[in-house]
């Protein structure tokens, strides 16, 4: 199966039985132990993002593109915080209930900006580019190709995380407990940290923030990486 199949399965897997899945995963409903487990992961991903970002102490005004924003788990706390976001996501209901719960939490109804758009298709120019917990969906070639095209719109960081290939994880992976049962979602794709930062050093990034999540069924590699200047 081509990568091209590679994105439609994501984009047809979260505009139906994925969506209802993964929105009561990023809520705070009820939810089964692997979904709750899960959901926990990926909040602490978020938080140290946001941890990262806020001690940084220049986040007002700062433009910050959220590639793959789901429901919204990080980009309407950004704009809480006062940055000026845009958000994406290759789901049209993914983005439909960020939009619901932007306007619920907000009072400003311009920010976020939320779009629907896959990252081949992104454009434009922005401080921070961020894409969490998306790469997981696509192979190596295909996620080479993208963390490229977001290092062309980072005037100055980013921000990804990517589900790391290690032989323990690979075992999981093969004997089917990375995503059991129901709460599996689409193939999970595992990417080596060095091919990662290799791709990151050939657009001029270099790493300066790193973190790992680790629960018993997310596991996630966080990456901050800044434009060298030449």
């Amino acid at each position: 199966m081509n990568v091209t199949d590679d994105k439609t399965i994501v984009k047809e897997y979260f505009n139906s039985t994925g969506f209802d899945r993964w929105r009561r995963i990023y809520g705070d409903g009820e939810v089964n132990k692997v979904q709750l487990d899960i959901r926990t992961g990926h909040q602490q991903t978020v938080d140290t993002v946001l941890n990262w970002l806020k001690a940084d102490d220049n986040l007002h005004g700062l433009s910050i593109c959220d590639a793959g924003c789901g429901t919204g788990s990080l980009s309407i706390p950004l704009a809480e915080a006062g940055a000026k976001v845009y958000a994406s996501d290759i789901s049209e209901k993914m983005v439909g209930e960020a939009k619901e719960k932007a306007l619920q939490i907000l009072t400003n109804a311009e920010n976020p900006t939320f779009a629907v758009q896959d990252l081949e298709t992104l454009s434009g120019s922005y401080h921070t580019v961020i894409c969490l917990d998306v790469l997981i969906h696509y192979p190596q070639q295909k996620a080479d190709e993208m963390i490229s095209h977001l290092c062309s719109l980072a005037q100055s960081r980013l921000i990804l995380s990517f589900a790391p290939k290690t032989f323990a994880l690979s075992l999981l992976k093969k004997v089917g407990s990375f995503f059991p049962g129901a709460s599996k979602a689409t193939r999970a794709y595992l990417h080596r940290e060095a091919d990662v930062v290799k791709i990151l050093a050939k657009n001029g990034f270099s790493v300066q923030r790193q973190s790992m999540t680790r629960t018993r069924f997310y596991f996630s590699r966080l990456l901050e990486a800044t434009r060298q200047s030449v």
